[in-house]
């Protein structure tokens, strides 16, 4: 499958996720993740969440799979964390356009999903790297995105191989 940009898909999926994420004060990241994926088509798009972290990030990635008719699986670190997640998800959006999977580490569910196309995990987490590292990714292309990078978090993954 070749990858096709659709400018259209992509203004009307960020201008979606500007409208959703209206009410938090968080920076552009999510329009532009968002954008991002349905401009590309992207069919599977998978994040790693943690408790207490924005959320607008993981609305526009379920407005992207809405606009791609495709699936957004957020993996969230505990049992505790299904809740939070889920009813601040609901608050933003209407639909449940989310499959929440509960992992310890975001290494444990990623291996299980195969034909990744695009996922995004926050450099906080400790196992950020293996994670990157074992996406089963769709044959033809795959973004593969690491949040709040800083130079140490860089370093390890040129140390693990995974740029």
């Amino acid at each position: 499958m070749k990858l096709v940009w659709s400018p259209e898909t992509a203004s009307n999926t960020y201008i979606h996720t500007v409208r959703a994420c209206k009410s938090y004060k968080e920076s552009s990241v999510a329009e532009y993740l968002s954008a991002t994926a349905a401009g590309w088509n992207m069919r599977l798009i998978v994040e790693a969440w943690t408790r207490g972290d924005p959320i607008a990030t993981s609305v526009g990635l379920a407005v992207a799979a809405i606009h791609t008719c495709g699936r957004h699986v957020c993996i969230v670190p505990g049992e505790e964390s299904i809740t939070e997640y889920e009813n601040v998800m609901k608050r933003a959006l209407a639909s449940e356009a989310t499959e929440v999977v509960v992992g310890e580490s975001a290494e444990d569910v990623v291996e299980r999903l195969s034909g990744v196309d695009f996922m995004v995990v926050d450099s906080k987490r400790r196992e950020f790297v293996k994670a990157l590292g074992l996406a089963n990714t769709r044959a033809m292309a795959a973004i593969l995105v690491c949040k709040n990078a800083t130079h140490k978090s860089i370093l390890g993954i040129k140390r693990h191989g995974v740029l």
